[in-house]
């Protein structure tokens, strides 16, 4: 059967239709959304008339006499955060999203530091902090930041801002459900310090920005855009950082825990952050009656299922079928829930921060009816095929009319708003859609795309716009990843140059080298792009072909 190539004309202009808009999306926010905001408070609710006074009572003073102002001084260690933000741009890779003003807050801890969200300073080309109370803003410098478990540190250029903003006491252990907490921040509706107040309403260990999971705090107090960074207090101590809140929901808000903040900080103390141990093996349940006689399990046995390992060498511990009883000395029940207080359960992957030494975790599983000991190596990140840039800028390539570039998260986020989008990707077998959220079949395969449509030119006269296409080979050259790909044109002899696309129902598109390459040089002034590829592939390009002296 034949598939035409004309579904990619109607493809190409849903796709950019639903990216019209990406400035405004973070292709890695879950459902709980982040709290920066972008600069400009909305206009306050109208306030309910105020309450007369009361007549002091005998021996008090009057009400005309005011009291001594009690000193606040956690609003001396709170500041607000303003960050001039240069996204990447996935579908002009060249340039970078048009500069946009974004406010955040942030809290003073120990070292002369401030720590914030790593959302509020990724990708900011300036961040400024402003105490409250205070009409100076103080330049300040990103110094580390972690976009997985969503923090990050500045430092100032004048730190004699520290002598009157002290550091914020940390609490030492997790607080209890129904503990009483307030919120300090300067979200939108103003321009104070905002506190409000509310309680812990659940902790769990939960997934924060793939692939890194952690323990967060559920409260009810009010999170909202601008509080992004700012500390949540019970008592006289910090318990966490305020970081999302639900979209959609009332009062659902989240922080993390000051036990998270504590790793992060130990972590970066040798200059690096390096991230969170994690296994990344798939698991299930254990409850089903028919799954449990499968397995020969007793009763009294629970545990979670290996569904499949993550990792499929010989000498991996974990294989299929094996039930994960035990990690370190705790039980793990057939839920994947370990007990770490009286009154608080967690999925047991939440001991792996605690346990992993030299890379490894001790587990305890049931193979075959017996019961053995592993040391299961455990790891940071996750190879992805379509990775997250985490900070960086997409690298790129351009040819003639052509630009390449490596698939990622950013670029095909904006495609989970349009469902007929995927959908057409889908039938059309594009890797994109079917491969999304694999591992590289190989080491350093990467999906080379056509990250933008045609630049103008007589060149493409008769060609379908390639647009979102996955590049499969170049000459009959199977491409590997846009180095590769780079260094194939570069080292191409042959009259002609032949593009193949993966999927169905996609045309080749054929040039001849030399016009190609000649005019490369005249599509890139008429579009005033600076360069024909980002440093990285033009070090290639710049390379003498294999063979050559």
């Amino acid at each position: 059967m034949i598939f035409p190539p004309r579904p990619y004309r109607a493809l190409v202009a849903l796709v950019l239709t639903s990216i019209l808009s990406f400035g405004n999306l973070r292709a890695d926010a879950p459902a709980a959304s982040g709290t920066g905001t972008t600069a400009g408070p909305a206009a306050p609710a109208a306030m309910p008339d105020a309450a007369p006074p009361a007549t002091a009572p005998a021996g008090e003073a009057p009400t005309g006499a005011k009291p001594e102002p009690q000193k606040d001084t956690v609003g001396d260690s709170v500041v607000k955060v303003f960050a001039t933000m240069r996204l990447p741009d996935p579908f002009k890779p060249w340039t970078k999203q048009a500069p946009r003003e974004v406010t955040g807050t942030g809290v003073v801890i120990e070292g002369k530091r401030i720590l914030t969200n790593a959302h509020v300073a990724l990708y900011a080309s300036q961040v400024q902090v402003q105490a409250n109370q205070s009409g100076d803003k103080l330049s300040a410098t990103i110094e580390f930041v972690a976009p997985g478990i969503d923090l990050a540190i500045l430092k100032l250029e004048d730190e004699t801002f520290f002598d009157t903003h002290p550091a914020v006491s940390r609490a030492a252990r997790l607080p209890t459900v129904k503990d009483s907490v307030m919120v300090y921040g300067f979200p939108t509706g103003g321009s104070n310090l905002s506190i409000t107040k509310g309680i812990v309403s659940r902790i769990e260990f939960a997934s924060y920005n793939f692939p890194v999971s952690g323990l967060r705090i559920q409260i009810d107090a009010a999170i909202n855009p601008g509080n992004s960074g700012g500390p949540a207090l019970s008592g006289d101590q910090m318990i966490g950082l305020a970081f999302s809140r639900l979209g959609g929901a009332d009062n659902i808000g989240y922080i993390i825990p000051c036990e998270e903040i504590e790793l992060f900080l130990k972590d970066i103390k040798d200059g690096r952050y390096d991230g969170k141990p994690a296994m990344f093996d798939s698991l299930q349940t254990n409850e089903n009656p028919a799954l449990r006689s499968f397995l020969q399990l007793d009763k009294t046995t629970e545990g979670m299922v290996v569904r499949e390992t993550d990792n499929d060498a010989k000498d991996y511990p974990l294989k299929p079928w094996d039930v994960i009883t035990r990690i370190g000395s705790s039980e793990i029940d057939n839920e994947g829930m370990t007990r770490i207080d009286e009154n608080l359960r967690v999925r047991f992957q939440y001991l792996i921060q605690h346990l992993a030494r030299d890379g490894k975790v001790p587990l305890t599983v049931l193979r075959a009816g017996k019961e053995l000991s592993l040391e299961l190596p455990v790891a940071s990140d996750r190879a992805m095929l379509i990775p997250n840039l985490e900070g960086e800028y997409p690298s790129y390539f351009i040819y003639g009319p052509l630009i390449f570039s490596g698939a990622t998260a950013q670029f095909v986020g904006p495609l989970n708003s349009n469902a007929k989008a995927i959908s057409t990707l889908s039938f059309l077998g594009n890797p994109l859609v079917t491969r999304r959220g694999e591992k590289p079949a190989f080491p350093g395969e990467e999906l080379v795309i056509i990250s933008s449509p045609f630049l103008p030119h007589k060149l493409v006269k008769g060609y379908d716009n390639p647009f979102s296409r996955v590049v499969e080979s170049v000459n009959g050259i199977a491409i590997k990843n846009l180095r590769h790909l780079v260094t194939v044109l570069r080292d191409s002899k042959d009259q002609f140059i032949t593009l193949k696309f993966a999927g169905h129902g996609t045309e080749a598109l054929v040039f001849v080298r030399k016009e190609i390459t000649a005019a490369t040089d005249d599509i890139l002034n008429d579009n005033g792009i600076r360069s024909q590829g980002s440093p990285d592939m033009m070090a290639i390009w710049s390379e003498k072909p294999a063979g050559q002296p």
